[in-house]
This record gives C-alpha cells, sequence and structure tokens, in this order.
C-alpha cells in the first residue's frame, strides 16, 4: 500500500512560488526547461523528512514552518564596512573578493582583478550567455538522499560564483565569495557556485555566509561544484554565521582527479539550522583529501554534518576530523560514510568525530559508517562525546587559573584540533578568532 504525504505548507508555497518568479531567473531556454523539470522533482518528493535514513535527525517537513519568499531581483544597497562588519576576521584577510548581496552579485563591492589563468564571473551572467556550459548538467548534478534540496537550489539559484583555473597556474591570493544576507524581511536566498581547477593548479577559496546587523531570519541554500583536476591543489574554506534563526542549507559535490589535492574546512556557528551535506568522489589514482570542520552550537540551535567519500579508485588517501562544542539545548548530528568500491584497493580512510557537551540538555546523535567492497585497504572510524575532563580543571585552578578561564582554555584546546588543519596560516588565524569569541560565549553561558 503506498502512503501519500500531505504536502506542508511550506512545500505548496515553494511550487507555487516558482511559478510566480520563473521569469525572473537568470537563464536561457534550457536553464528554463532544467528549472521546471527540477521543481517538478521537488513536487514528487516534497521537504527531506525523518523517514528518510540520511535525514532521520533533521526533519525539514517539520523544521521549515513557515514559507518564505524567494530573493530575486536586485540587491539591496550595502556599503563595504557592512560587509566587512559581518565578515569580522575574515575581512582583514588580502583576497581576490567577490560579493553577493541577498543571492545577487555586486560588482561595485567586489574586488577581483584580472589574473592570467583566471575566469570568474557570476553565475547569473553565465547562464545568460546561450551555448555557456556553466549551465550543463544542472539536472545532473545530484546525490543520493539529498535530491529535493539539490532540486530547489537547481529551480530557485539566482546567482553565484563561476571560478575557472588554468591548468598550471598558481593563485597569488585567496578568492573570498562573500555571500551577505540584508533584507529586513525573511527570503530564500538561493545560490549556485560552479569551481573547476585545472590540471595542475594551485588555488585557495573560501565560501562566507554572513548576515548584516539588521537582516532578518531567512533561509538559504547553496551548492559547490567542484572539480579538481590531476595534480591540481585547492584549499576550500565555508565559514557560516547566518544568524541565530536563520536556516542554511549546503551541499558541496567535488570530484578529484588523478593525484589531486583538495583540503576542506568548514566552521558553523551562529546559525539556527544548519545542514552541511559533503560529497567526494575520487576519479583519479593517487588523489588525496583532508576535511574537516568545527561547530559551535548554543540555545536550540541544530547543526547537521553528512559527508560521502567515494574510493571510486585504487590508491586514495581520505581524512575527516569534525570536532564541536554544543552548549545549553543545542543539536549536534554528525553522519559520516566512507565507501571503497570493489577496484579500489590500496585505499586508505580515517574518520572521526569529536563533540564536547557543555549542557545535560545538549545532544549529539553520530553516525559513523563504512562500507567496504576491496580487501586491500587500511580503513577506521570513530566517534565520541564528553564533557569537560574535571581532573584537568581541577589541576588548572590548582595552578591559580580562575575556574572561568580553566574552562574557556579547555574548549578552545579541544576545538582548535580542528582548526589547525586549516593550512594557510592567516585564513587559519581569522576563522580562530570569530571561533574564539563564540567559544567565550558558549563558556559564559554554562554553569
Amino acid at each position: 500500500m503506498t502512503v501519500a504525504l500531505t504536502r506542508t505548507k511550506v512545500e505548496q508555497a515553494l511550487s507555487h512560488d516558482f511559478e510566480a518568479v520563473a521569469a525572473k531567473l537568470p537563464g536561457g531556454r534550457a536553464v528554463t526547461e532544467a528549472r521546471k523539470a527540477a521543481i517538478g522533482t521537488f513536487a514528487a518528493l516534497g521537504l527531506p523528512h525523518r523517514r528518510i535514513e540520511q535525514w532521520k535527525w533533521t526533519d525539514l517537513r517539520s523544521a521549515l514552518k513557515e514559507p518564505l519568499s524567494p530573493a530575486v531581483g536586485g540587491a539591496a544597497k550595502t556599503s563595504a564596512p557592512d560587509i566587512d562588519a559581518a565578515l569580522e576576521d575574515l575581512a582583514a584577510l588580502d583576497a581576490y573578493r567577490m560579493v553577493f548581496v541577498d543571492g545577487q552579485h555586486v560588482p561595485e563591492l567586489s574586488t577581483v582583478a584580472a589574473a592570467k589563468g583566471l575566469e570568474i564571473a557570476s553565475l547569473a551572467a553565465a547562464l545568460a550567455k546561450s551555448g555557456d556550459h556553466a549551465g550543463d548538467g544542472l539536472i545532473a548534478a545530484s546525490a543520493i538522499g539529498q535530491e529535493a534540496v539539490i532540486a530547489l537550489n537547481t529551480a530557485f539559484m539566482t546567482d553565484g560564483a563561476v571560478i575557472r583555473i588554468g591548468k598550471a597556474v598558481r593563485l597569488d591570493k585567496p578568492l573570498l565569495l562573500v555571500f551577505a544576507r540584508t533584507a529586513t524581511e525573511g527570503r530564500l536566498v538561493t545560490t549556485r557556485n560552479i569551481l573547476e581547477l585545472g590540471d595542475g593548479a594551485h588555488a585557495t577559496v573560501i565560501e562566507a555566509h554572513v548576515a548584516l546587523r539588521g537582516a532578518a531570519p531567512g533561509q538559504a541554500n547553496t551548492l559547490s561544484d567542484v572539480s579538481v583536476g590531476d595534480g591540481a591543489h585547492l584549499t576550500h574554506t565555508k565559514c557560516t554565521v547566518a544568524g541565530e534563526a536563520a536556516s542554511h542549507l549546503a551541499t558541496w559535490l567535488a570530484t578529484l582527479g588523478k593525484a589531486a589535492t583538495y583540503h576542506a574546512f568548514q566552521l558553523t556557528a551562529s546559525t539556527g539550522l544548519a545542514r552541511n551535506n559533503l560529497f567526494v568522489t575520487f576519479k583519479g589514482e593517487g588523489a588525496k583529501l583532508d576535511i574537516s570542520g568545527a561547530f559551535l552550537g548554543r540555545g536550540a540551535e541544530h547543526i547537521d554534518t553528512t559527508l560521502v567519500v567515494d574510493h571510486a579508485v585504487p590508491g586514495c588517501e581520505s581524512r575527516e576530523l569534525f570536532k564541536g562544542v554544543l552548549a545549553d539545548k543545542a543539536h549536534g548530528v554528525f553522519q559520516g560514510k566512507v565507501i571503497v568500491r570493489p577496484d579500489a584497493q590500496k585505499s586508505d580512510g580515517k574518520q572521526m568525530a569529536q563533540v564536547l557537551m557543555l549542557s545535560q540538555d545538549a545532544e549529539f546523535d553520530s553516525k559513523p559508517e563504512l562500507e567496504i567492497h576491496a580487501d586491500d585497504v587500511v580503513c577506521g572510524h570513530g566517534s565520541t562525546a564528553a564533557e569537560i575532563d574535571e581532573d584537568l580543571l581541577f589541576y588548572m585552578r590548582s595552578r591559580g587559573i580562575p575556574t572561568a578561564e580553566a574552562r574557556a582554555l579547555l574548549i578552545e584546546s579541544f576545538i582548535v584540533e580542528a582548526i589547525d588543519k586549516v593550512g594557510d596560516e592567516r585564513v587559519r588565524a581569522a576563522l580562530a578568532g570569530i571561533a574564539t569569541r563564540r567559544l567565550a560565549t558558549l563558556s559564559a553561558s554554562q554553569p
């Protein structure tokens, strides 16, 4: 017997809103048809819910209660100092900067200079060009269990960054992609990035998802489609401080070529509901993946990290380390799956998730998985959740360190192991500064 689910108010509104804004979204006929197919997929699936295994701890049908109108059209006026204030420590980075406000590219706030071997444009401009391959594969981009969220992104995407780095090009500065929410009324902001590194290229890309002072709580759906060529090296970082009542759905789809290296890191804090989906597939032998993250939750914040690493070819290495600090009634989720295909001999995969619980009311759900179909592999995973070590706290107090300061130091030393995975010293210092301020508030709020 098939049971039909009654569509929620949000699900009905999303289908209705698409009809209202479709004509205002960028792209030619082929893109428009892709959008229509995507909203049809969403209409059939609905929002992910707890009956779907990958979403059992993050039920969007229940969590998203009020429909928000899609953000389309021109961006609100915003000043560079306002953007810098929202970026906090990241604002001081010497970086190429591309700014998007409420889902629209703002050239006057961007500082991307011409560089040999670097092609960078807004997605809206790329989609408007007939035959531009930025519009190819919009339907093909997907991941098991995430079809509805990715379909919504395809249907409603307004803008984003299209970055192509040529063969053997080494960027002299990081690329900072800023996604700022400013609207005084709640809006659904949908963006997509396309990042392609040619063979042997080297680059650092940072995504910053922030809310300016006075911005209303909103919803974001962002996707980054990443391709790392043979022998290329990409450092990819995301910082999300979207607002305590905001919802943030993010998806990274990455493929790695032969002998490629992909260093990825995500910091999530001060966001009401965050779901970070990461999917990495090894396409060439000898590639290396190092993906890590830190999440900091307080109040009733909900932070979910779900990743799948697919060892589809032999001789690749993957490392995953995620660390979180949860206070009050915050809820953390980690779902990590490593797949080793039958022909992927000599695969080496390690995965660890660790959480520090500052409150009896906080909750952490962890589901590490190994799916191994080859016999000559080295794989392992683990997960821990613990409170502050009272013996260490007593030791520090016995050395004259006040209790509050001792707690703060122990919490910071716990989370810094993940932040230290960021290779660029300047980026690492900026993220550490942002995290330290949030950690201070988490520590101070506990008895």
